[in-house]
């Protein structure tokens, strides 16, 4: 029999290949979404969206955790004031969206955690999971944690050929700004490397 298991998911192409590995361990992942980082809500609505519809062909069940205007507040005071200094900022949204995923998970009778937060290699991979653990067993229960981030390109190509929306920056406004920044860099560089060739 299945070990129930509460999974917070960030976003439905991150939660691909996590579903499908702890399904293969035994695990029957229950998504928790919660994630007040993203705004717009226009944004985040069009992202639950997306997971849902994934997850009802995948029979997977998705609970909303309430209270996402109330998390918006909290990120305000919690997050923000960090800025562009990613570290602080990013371990500030994980104990605030693992905390209420956590929370949620005790409230409905969960033994075990996880998060697809860190499928992506773009994530702080130790910092996440050190806030995971704690949390985890402040509310009694068993982290179950593992390195998704090899299967990153895998669950990049099936979103892809499943047509699911992709989000280009985490979620919060100062994370937009971080990848708007990176692709400007990344374009200047291919631009001045053609521009190189071109003159060899």
């Amino acid at each position: 029999m299945a070990h129930r298991l509460a999974l917070h998911a960030c976003c439905g192409p991150c939660s691909l290949e996590p579903v499908r590995l702890l399904r293969e361990e035994g695990f029957e992942p229950t998504i928790l979404w919660f994630n007040p980082n993203i705004q717009p809500q226009a944004e985040h609505d069009h992202r639950l969206r997306v997971l849902r519809d994934w997850a009802a062909r995948a029979a997977v069940e998705v609970v909303e955790v309430p209270g996402y205007e109330r998390g918006c507040e909290a990120w305000e005071r919690a997050c923000a004031p960090a800025g562009f200094d990613r570290p602080r900022r990013c371990r500030a949204c994980y104990a605030l969206r693992l905390e209420a995923a956590c929370a949620a998970a005790e409230s409905m009778g969960f033994s075990h955690v996880s998060t697809t937060l860190v499928v992506s290699p773009y994530q702080l991979f130790d910092e996440c999971h050190e806030v995971l653990r704690a949390l985890a067993l402040r509310h009694g229960l068993v982290p179950v944690w593992r390195d998704f981030r090899p299967w990153y390109p895998q669950a990049t190509d099936e979103a892809r050929s499943l047509g699911m929306y992709r989000q280009s920056y985490c979620g919060c406004r100062f994370s937009a700004a971080e990848a708007a920044l990176g692709r400007e860099v990344s374009r200047d560089q291919r631009k001045a490397e053609r521009e190189a060739a071109r003159r060899a």
